[in-house]
């Protein structure tokens, strides 16, 4: 219990004030233990900071598992959408989660940055492959131009990145008028003519 009240301390410092910013002490403070007591759970800061990474990462594999269910009824352009729409809010994670990943994707510690990156790239994975798997059908269909997968998943992450980095600029209403547009457009320029 106690290394989920750990976790759930760090997670939040390290949400809010970054890696750096962030001493074990504030950590134990939260949790209500002496600092020395986090090395019965963590062995380091790195190695706390990793269990909290993995849980974030892990918790955001199931969102992907729980999406890809709930769009499998639906049509080539929807599933898109609701992915695009979804990933940018969200990246389906609460906004703790969400600070917290961004923050160590965008300014990881140096130590990390390679296993950060790794780790990360697992739950992409995911990601990928579910829409891999709508570019494709939507190719077979004739829905879709032809095109390289992996181009058309690269214009993809260039869209959602470029969103999700445009939420924190406009105020939600000019946010989700410049999403209907640029989807619009997007949608164009993929799909067969």
């Amino acid at each position: 219990m106690t290394a989920i009240k750990i976790k759930a301390a760090a997670l939040r410092l390290f949400a809010h004030n970054g890696y750096d910013a962030t001493p074990l002490s504030g950590i134990a403070n939260e949790v209500g233990i002496k600092t020395p007591s986090l090395y019965a759970h963590f062995s380091s800061k790195e190695d706390l900071f990793l269990a909290v990474f993995d849980s974030v990462i892990e918790e955001q594999l199931g969102k992907i598992k729980g999406m890809e269910q709930s769009i499998a009824a639906m049509n080539v352009h929807d599933k898109l959408y609701t992915i695009v729409h979804d990933v940018c809010r969200t990246y389906w994670l609460s906004e703790e989660n969400v600070t917290f990943l961004k923050r160590a994707m965008l300014f990881p510690p140096t130590s990390l940055q390679e296993a950060l990156r790794s780790r990360f790239a697992e739950s992409e994975e995911a990601l990928s492959a579910v829409v891999k798997s709508i570019f494709l059908n939507g190719m077979e269909e004739g829905i879709l131009r032809r095109e390289q997968v992996e181009d058309l998943l690269a214009s993809f992450y260039c869209l959602v990145d470029g969103a999700f980095i445009q939420q924190f600029y406009y105020n939600r209403s000019d946010f989700e008028q410049r999403m209907q547009s640029v989807w619009r457009l997007y949608w164009q320029g993929i799909i067969a003519k």
